[in-house]
């Protein structure tokens, strides 16, 4: 590369910030050239779009109870696509929205943008937060008056009432979760910064007892109590297996990054691989046993650290 363009890459370069507990503990350079944060095959999955042909059976994994539904990649075809306002050439996958009775906290889309599209609108509400995990493609992510290039596994926490905006920049279409959750406020605590992070960049951590074949990749601290959702991914190594049922208060969004695995939802085992989605609402019991031959990686989304609110008569 001339002189020139390295002048060029240094001026892109940013230092990008984990913020836990209130102090950035880690920063490194974020430099746009880095082919860490630039490559162009994606290890995860995606939803496959077109349209099964005619010959093909019905019969799927698809399944919705009252206590979690499997959307598997099969079902996320062109014709239940969806569009936003103010989004150029995007299209999208609802897999989870706020259900009274079953999960209430959030909302999970799988974008799609086409090259050159995007927004500079991108979220009507100022209540609403966010996260942007990146599977394909590459974006331009304008935050906070810094400008980033997202390309797979690359990760953005947004507060609410934060000007950003979005282009798709590579060659192909660009795909991401979005998930977006109402903020809730507590007084005496800071609304949590914005930051970029990759699942390249940070180190899972291992689950006790379990010799690392049961892995976090944690993007916030746990403690930070600021923070009222957590978007991280669970690594299982296989035959690795989650060795009880939990059953908690905290809803789930799981989306399958790569391979498969039989996932026990509520009193049923269910087979799920790279692509499928798993929709949890409060204390449905899940546990899993991870089937190989490559991890099993999932994104999971929580709602955490807020008192349960209480009815009134």
């Amino acid at each position: 590369m001339s002189g020139a363009g390295n002048e060029a890459a240094e001026q892109v370069s940013r230092s990008v910030h984990i913020a836990k507990s209130g102090v950035a503990l880690s920063v490194w350079p974020f430099r746009l050239t880095d082919k860490r944060f630039l490559m162009t095959e994606s290890p995860y999955a995606s939803a496959p779009g077109g349209l099964p042909p005619q010959p093909q059976l019905l019969s799927d994994r698809a399944v919705f109870t009252d206590a979690y539904a499997v959307i598997p990649r099969g079902v996320m075809r062109d014709i239940v696509t969806s569009y936003l306002p103010f989004w150029d050439k995007t299209r999208l996958w609802v897999i989870s929205r706020p259900l009274s009775g079953f999960a209430e906290t959030f909302s999970q889309y799988i974008m799609e943008v086409a090259p050159g599209g995007g927004s500079d609108r991108p979220e009507p509400d100022p209540a609403a937060q966010a996260v942007l995990f990146v599977t394909a493609g590459e974006i331009s992510l304008s935050l906070g008056g810094t400008t980033y290039t997202l390309a797979p596994g690359g990760y953005a926490y947004i507060p609410p009432a934060t000007e950003w905006t979005l282009r798709s920049t590579g060659a192909e279409p660009a795909r991401f979760h979005w998930i977006r959750k109402s903020y809730e406020k507590v007084e005496g605590l800071d609304t949590p910064p914005a930051f970029v992070s990759s699942d390249q960049e940070i180190e899972p951590i291992p689950m006790p007892g379990t010799e690392g074949k049961w892995a976090t990749t944690r993007f916030v601290e746990p403690t930070d109590l600021r923070h009222d959702m957590h978007v991280n991914i669970v690594t299982l190594q296989p035959g690795a297996v989650i060795p009880f049922a939990e059953t908690h208060v905290m809803e789930h969004g799981l989306y399958v990054l790569e391979g498969k695995a039989v996932y026990r939802l509520n009193q049923d085992w269910v087979e799920v691989e790279a692509g499928d989605y798993m929709w949890l609402r409060a204390f449905c019991p899940q546990a899993c046993y991870a089937g190989g031959p490559g991890p099993f990686r999932y994104l999971l989304y929580k709602d955490v650290n807020r008192h349960m609110k209480l009815g009134r008569p």
